[in-house]
C-alpha cells in the first residue's frame, strides 16, 4: 500500500483521493474507524479524518481562535441551559457524524442536538450521530480546508460539507467564515435534501450579533471573532 503521510500531524490538510490502495472503501473504513491505520497516521487526538465530497481529508486539530470561537457558540447555548431547566437543546464539539445517505463522514466542530435526543445518545454511548439527530451543525473556517466547508464555488468539482449537510436533511448549517475577505456569519436553512443545497440563508457580519430565530432563539456576540492568520 502507498503511504502518503507520516506518523506525524501534517502542517497542512492532505486530500487522499480513493484511488489508494486501501482494503476497503474509505466510508467503510472510516466507519470502521480503520482509516487512519490505513493511511498510516497516528491516532493521537489532534488530527482529523473525514470523507467529503468522496475524497479522504485528512486536517490538523483546530488552533486556538479557532477553536476559541466555537467555544463562544457553545457558551451562549450553555449559558441559556444555566437559566432555565427547561432549554431545550445541547451541544457537543468534535463529535463524528455519519452521513449514510451519501457515504461520507464529517466531525463538525459542533453539533447541536433536542436536549432529549441528546440523552438518548448519550445513554447508549453511540459512536455515530446521524442526520436523524442533528438540528444544527456547525463549521468554522480555517485557511487550509475553507472551500470543504463552504458552498462550492463554480470551480469546485465536487461537494463540500454545505452539500453534504443539505442532503442528508440536517435543518439548520451556521457556517463561520473567518477568511479575512469575508468575515461573515452565515445560517443556512430549509435544505433541499434532492438537489442537496439550502434554499434559506440569514447573514451576519464579524462584530455583529448573531441572532439565531427560533427554535433556537439565542444571541452570540462577535466582537472578539478575528480573521485567520495569513502568514
Amino acid at each position: 500500500m502507498t503511504r502518503e503521510h507520516s506518523a506525524e500531524i501534517p502542517e497542512v490538510p492532505v486530500t487522499v483521493h480513493q484511488r489508494l490502495n486501501l482494503s476497503a472503501p474509505p466510508y467503510e473504513l472510516w466507519v470502521r474507524g480503520e482509516l487512519l491505520d490505513e493511511l498510516g497516521i497516528r491516532d493521537d487526538g489532534r488530527v482529523r479524518v473525514e470523507i467529503i465530497g468522496g475524497e479522504i481529508v485528512v486536517s490538523p486539530g483546530p488552533t486556538i481562535d479557532h477553536a476559541g470561537i466555537v467555544g463562544d457558540i457553545q457558551f451562549a447555548l450553555d449559558r441559556l441551559r444555566a437559566h432555565d431547566a427547561a432549554f431545550p437543546w445541547r451541544s457537543a464539539q468534535n463529535a463524528d457524524f455519519n452521513l449514510e445517505r451519501i457515504a461520507e463522514g464529517y466531525i463538525p466542530d459542533l453539533v447541536v442536538l433536542d436536549a432529549e435526543v441528546f440523552r438518548d445518545a448519550r445513554k447508549a454511548k453511540v459512536r455515530f450521530l446521524t442526520a436523524e439527530q442533528l438540528s444544527m451543525a456547525v463549521e468554522v473556517t480555517s485557511k487550509w480546508n475553507a472551500a470543504d466547508d463552504r458552498e462550492p464555488g463554480p470551480k469546485r468539482e465536487r461537494r463540500s460539507k454545505w452539500n453534504g449537510y443539505a442532503l442528508v436533511g440536517v435543518p439548520y448549517f451556521l457556517l463561520v467564515d473567518r477568511d479575512p475577505r469575508r468575515l461573515v456569519v452565515t445560517l443556512y436553512s430549509e435544505p433541499d435534501v434532492d438537489a442537496g443545497v439550502y434554499t434559506v440563508n440569514q447573514a451576519w457580519e464579524f462584530g455583529q450579533t448573531v441572532s439565531l430565530p427560533e427554535p433556537f432563539g439565542i444571541e452570540i456576540p462577535t466582537e472578539e471573532w478575528e480573521a485567520w492568520d495569513e502568514d
